[in-house]
């Protein structure tokens, strides 16, 4: 049964809005008005839960908004709401029953802003990978299963601006008032297939990762698309304008990659590992008129590269493994190969069960096949491991 909203005007606490168009929906805004949302989460097992961030838009990303669907009402709750208090929230959340979808990235953005770990989850995008579903974005499985067409204009809204928009808000709330239809689909659909086990382990090995948070910053961070082709100037340049790039992001406030993109940046890096000279470089690049004001500071690190040794660049602390061996290039054929059978007999996308780095590591330690894999993929490529 697909459950829905009846469309009615939209709730403010200490306020009213009217959007005939839109579900129904309660802004959590102003200090002191959470407890209806605490009520709701408490007379539940379940909830539907998704987030809105600002990534595109600011150096570290924040937590902007929550979607969250209990007991059958919408909450929009906004996270950078001044004096809004959320302590009592996130145990709650945490103890309850998540449908989302595509949560890696929520769970690790919640991780990250107060240490939250899911218990258990229901993540719609990992259910319609394992029934092999052409398209599995939400919008496209919107669309799919109940010829629904979702506006995609708030996938790039900046959404720490406020006051939210009306129809931003609008927007946030149909992420998940589709949800619990949707969940009922792909898990009869995983039944039917016999694989909600399958799914199951999915979803713990995704809240594992969640929980981790975002990587650190790593000493190799800086090595960026095709830097290992890099012996000589290309190499010494390539750091010089990473930092430039992270410390200009910085403190400007904005995503790196707005500040120059990664092709941009190998563009440049390139041409200086083919000997291009600092003054050809720099006269053919092009910022744009927003960052030309950063014009000066590039050249300097450019040439801040090309005074550099490449030889004096920090060293990779963890070496890279040794070429296989005869033995286990053989040995990984024949697992790929196994993978590829079986993918094509359950039409299923093969990396789903074993991508090419866990290839290669069980090409080289066979004997961990269960510690690399999770339980329904290591028993599908058993025969092959040896």
């Amino acid at each position: 049964m697909i459950s829905r909203l009846i469309p009615h005007p939209v709730r403010r606490l200490f306020g009213v809005k009217v959007n005939p168009s839109a579900p129904s929906y309660t802004l959590i805004d102003q200090p002191g008005t959470l407890q209806p949302l605490l009520d709701a989460i408490d007379r539940v097992d379940e909830v539907f839960l998704d987030t809105e961030a600002d990534n595109m838009y600011h150096y570290r990303t924040r937590v902007c908004l929550l979607q969250i669907m209990a007991d059958r009402e919408i909450f929009l709750v906004d996270v950078l709401a001044p004096g809004l208090k959320l302590d009592a929230l996130w145990p709650r959340l945490a103890k309850t029953h998540l449908v989302m979808h595509g949560c890696d990235f929520d769970l690790r953005l919640l991780q990250s802003h107060c240490g939250f770990k899911a218990s258990s989850i229901f993540d719609t995008m990992l259910a319609a990978q394992l029934l092999h579903r052409p398209r599995i974005g939400l919008a496209a499985l919107m669309e799919e299963h109940f010829s629904l067409k979702l506006n995609k204009e708030g996938q790039k809204a900046n959404w720490s601006k406020r006051p939210i928009t009306q129809k931003l808000l609008d927007y946030a709330a149909l992420d998940v008032l589709h949800l619990p239809g949707l969940r009922d689909l792909l898990r009869k659909d995983l039944k039917r297939l016999g694989r909600l086990d399958w799914f199951e382990q999915q979803c713990r090995a995704q809240i594992a990762a969640g929980a981790e948070g975002f990587a650190p910053p790593d000493e190799n961070d800086w090595r960026i698309g095709q830097a290992d082709r890099f012996r000589g100037r290309g190499l010494s340049v390539l750091h010089a304008l990473y930092y430039w790039r992270e410390e200009q992001a910085q403190r400007l406030d904005t995503p790196p990659f707005k500040v120059c993109g990664n092709e941009l940046l190998m563009k440049i890096c390139h041409a200086a590992e083919e000997g291009r000279s600092y003054d050809d470089i720099l006269s053919n690049i092009n910022l744009g008129k927003r960052h030309q004001r950063l014009a000066a500071s590039l050249a300097s690190a450019l040439r801040a590269g090309f005074e550099r040794d490449p030889k004096t660049l920090p060293r990779r602390k963890h070496q890279r493994s040794a070429p296989l061996t005869a033995e286990e290039l053989a040995r990984q054929d024949a697992i790929k190969a196994q993978r590829d059978r079986v993918a094509a007999e359950l039409k299923l996308e093969a990396t789903l069960i074993a991508n090419r780095t866990q290839l290669a590591q069980l090409a080289r330690e066979p004997e961990k096949l269960d510690e690399l894999l999770l339980p329904w993929q290591a028993e599908l490529l058993r025969p092959a491991v040896h």
